[in-house]
């Protein structure tokens, strides 16, 4: 299992500034897809914690089961590599958060899954990614700058919205956003 903590800045932007964006940086050629399906309990006390679970599978092969709690100066991860049928039989019976993660014990399942068409790039002392998203029927795009020191990329990501002429909106998470259409 592998830990750490994700500072990270975002907005939602338009479909045109996302494509502005992709030219501006080359990246036209570089998105690549990644499905996050999302687990909570029948009940959804983890959502209501504010606690996001999720399967990411990057590749056919690629698969990482993430926990992940908020606090107001980043989101504290926890990740654990699975082999593709481990991740299958997880998304299709469900599973105890016990078997991954020490500290929290719920039996969770598939509630709804979000497919990110992400591309990144080194952007100053960060990592800027470009997202569009598609979940329930919709399709949204947000730029994340993500960075290992709280305040200077908060003062690197104003500089950037600045640039590029983009209103800092607020967003809500990934999975918050999914979990609209939940099951």
């Amino acid at each position: 299992m592998t830990k750490n903590i994700e500072i990270e800045f975002k907005t939602q932007i338009t479909a045109d500034k996302y494509h502005a964006l992709l030219q501006h940086f080359h990246l036209e050629n570089n998105v690549f897809k990644q499905t996050n399906y999302y687990f909570d309990t029948d009940d959804y006390i983890l959502n209501e914690k504010r606690i996001v679970l999720r399967i990411r599978q990057k590749s056919d092969t690629h698969y990482k089961v993430t926990l992940k709690s908020q606090s107001d100066q980043g989101a504290y991860e926890s990740h654990v590599l699975l082999q593709k049928a481990q991740a299958e039989d997880m998304i299709q019976n469900g599973f105890q958060t016990k078997t991954f993660f020490d500290d929290i014990d719920y039996f969770v399942t598939y509630r709804v899954d979000l497919v990110n068409y992400r591309v990144s790039t080194p952007y100053e002392n960060g990592v800027l990614f470009l997202d569009r998203c598609e979940y329930c029927g919709v399709e949204d795009y947000e730029v994340e700058y993500e960075v290992s020191h709280y305040h200077e990329g908060e003062i690197a990501f104003k500089r950037f919205l600045d640039k590029f002429d983009i209103k800092q909106m607020p967003t809500k998470r990934k999975s918050e956003r999914a979990f609209t259409c939940r099951r």
